[in-house]
């Protein structure tokens, strides 16, 4: 019972992350498409694998894993980053994702974003976004630092600072403001122009 119970909940996170994808990327066709084509999910369900072994002390075959995964999705992983449900990944070449990074749930990265260190003391030295986060193309989140639920990371802003929830986080280096009510913040995650 526990067997079963155990794959038909593999299933629905699969679902899930198919519906996910389907509802944040306009681009998307089908299903199949989406399951078949999108390298951004396939180094989620190898990270969901690669995690599990890390957690249970199989660091190596972790590790392997998730370089396998990474020669073919060109997504970096690590298997001690701790990923939220339904987190999306568009366009997600270039991707690195460090040991202690925590991803919350319905977070969405797009190509080219690091969610670094910067150090190299052991112990919490990567980023934490909150609920709902969603990272623009190159940008880079660094360091042992905390993203509020709901913000929006401008495409190639450089973060080293905490922010509160919803906000918006612009620049090199990024300042966070609040988001105004109403406030579409999509074009922040694309168009360079709102980087700087």
């Amino acid at each position: 019972m526990t067997a079963r119970r155990s794959a038909a909940g593999v299933f629905a996170r699969v679902r899930e992350d198919l519906a996910a994808a389907k509802l944040r990327d306009p681009a998307a066709r089908s299903t199949i498409e989406i399951a078949v084509l999108y390298p951004g999910l396939h180094a989620i369900w190898s990270h969901r694998v690669s995690h599990r072994l890390w957690v249970r002390g199989f660091r190596f075959p972790a590790r392997a894993l998730s370089q396998v995964t990474r020669w073919l999705t060109g997504i970096e992983i690590h298997p001690g980053a701790t990923i939220g449900r339904r987190f999306f990944i568009d366009h997600g070449m270039g991707i690195v994702i460090g040991e202690t990074a925590e991803v919350g749930d319905d977070c969405m990265l797009y190509h080219g974003v690091t969610l670094g260190g910067r150090t190299r003391d052991a112990g919490k030295r990567h980023p934490t976004l909150g609920d709902g986060v969603v990272v623009g193309s190159g940008a880079k989140v660094l360091g042992p630092i905390t993203i509020g639920a709901g913000s929006a990371i401008g495409a190639n802003a450089v973060v080293t600072h905490d922010a509160p929830a919803d906000s918006v986080l612009v620049g090199v280096p990024a300042k966070a403001r609040s988001r105004r009510a109403g406030e579409d913040t999509r074009a922040l995650l694309t168009a360079p122009e709102y980087s700087i």
